[in-house]
């Protein structure tokens, strides 16, 4: 789950809006921060409060899937502990996108989901987490801890010395007591099921569902407040602990005196060389790997439309057909990431850029 560094800003009224030129880089049309959302009043959360905060869910959780692939389709061999708690992870950002849209639906919206797509490099949606810069690179140390891990940190780490600040697990829990306090009328019309990863998305009928997806959305992103292992049922921990554990190249243990990465060792993969996608994207790419890349973009907006056309329509089948779209941006992925730049260090790859980039 994303994280965030919730700035101070003036109380506003819950129905006003901002001009996209007043708006944080990347965070959806029409949507306040995170911070101004916050500090509207509780009197004044009611639906359309309920629905933008949802909105801006839906770019974060989004926003965290193209670094997160980039890192996963780098490594060589995806059957590599890494690989796997990646991929693991990966998984459970797609749920968590679900889990927000169909939240979003239940009171009344419809999730933007292209125009919440983020333009890479680029600061998280919604103002959220000041100074972490997204971009897009193959697997290396330096982007575990300044993306991964960035994008991951919760408000307490139970273990220390990455990251401390504060988290956006405070909205999420704002969120939670806005629906409690508002107690709006939840329609399952529309909302999808469908298996994702280990996970089940369901339509939230009622306040105890609510509950229960929001409380998941965060606990497997950074754990409870008493175990990072409180995440998941098997042995892998919260997601800002997972990618702690590939940076530190050792796993979670628990000792005396908390919880620190002292366990056994966890081998840093051997990775496609993918070279940090400049702003703006490659200059002047040779031809073949232009078509790559504009193969891979157009498949990447057809992702997004198709997300976006099935929660319009309430289509579980096109929620697949979404999935199945997904998975075909591997291959030109990885091709570009097995291509050299001319005359620089590094090899191309994906640049995830959106129909409005």
């Amino acid at each position: 789950m994303a994280s965030a560094v919730l700035t101070a800003a003036v109380p506003v009224s819950a129905a006003a809006t901002v001009q996209a030129a007043e708006r944080p880089e990347g965070a959806p049309a029409g949507c306040r921060s995170v911070a101004r959302l916050l500090a509207v009043p509780e009197r004044g959360r009611g639906v359309d409060w309920l629905s933008e905060a949802l909105q801006v869910a839906v770019a974060l959780e989004l926003a965290t899937i193209p670094p997160y692939l980039c890192g996963w389709w780098s490594v060589a061999d995806r059957g590599s502990h890494v690989a796997r708690l990646i991929r693991r992870i990966i998984a459970d950002e797609m749920y968590h996108m679900g889990v927000v849209c169909n939240l979003l639906v239940a009171v009344g919206g419809r999730p933007r989901i292209t125009d919440a797509a983020l333009t890479y490099p680029g600061p998280l949606p919604g103002g959220v987490r000041d100074g972490v810069n997204v971009y897009l690179s193959g697997l290396t140390r330096p982007f575990v801890h300044d993306v991964m891990m960035a994008i991951e940190a919760p408000e307490s780490p139970l273990a220390r010395g990455v990251n401390n600040s504060p988290s956006i697990g405070h909205f999420y829990d704002d969120l939670l007591h806005a629906f409690r306090s508002t107690a709006p009328e939840l329609s399952a019309r529309g909302q999808l099921s469908e298996h994702i990863g280990s996970d089940v998305l369901e339509p939230v009928a009622d306040l105890d569902g609510v509950e229960r997806a929001i409380e998941t959305v965060k606990e497997q992103g950074e754990g409870t407040a008493s175990s990072p292992e409180d995440a998941f049922g098997d042995d892998y921990p919260a997601h800002y602990y997972a990618f702690g554990e590939i940076y530190h190249g050792r796993q979670l243990r628990q000792e005396d005196d908390g919880w620190r990465f002292t366990g056994a060792p966890v081998p840093f993969p051997d990775a496609r060389p993918m070279a940090r996608v400049p702003v703006g994207g490659w200059p002047g790419p040779p031809k073949r790997v232009q078509n790559l890349l504009d193969r891979f973009d157009t498949a990447y907006a057809k992702v997004l439309s198709t997300l976006e056309a099935a929660w319009a329509h309430g289509d579980a089948r096109t929620l697949r057909s979404a999935v199945r779209t997904m998975r075909g941006l591997e291959g030109p992925a990885v091709e570009l990431m097995e291509t050299a730049i001319p005359d620089a260090p590094g090899n191309y790859g994906p640049q995830f850029r959106p129909p409005h980039a």
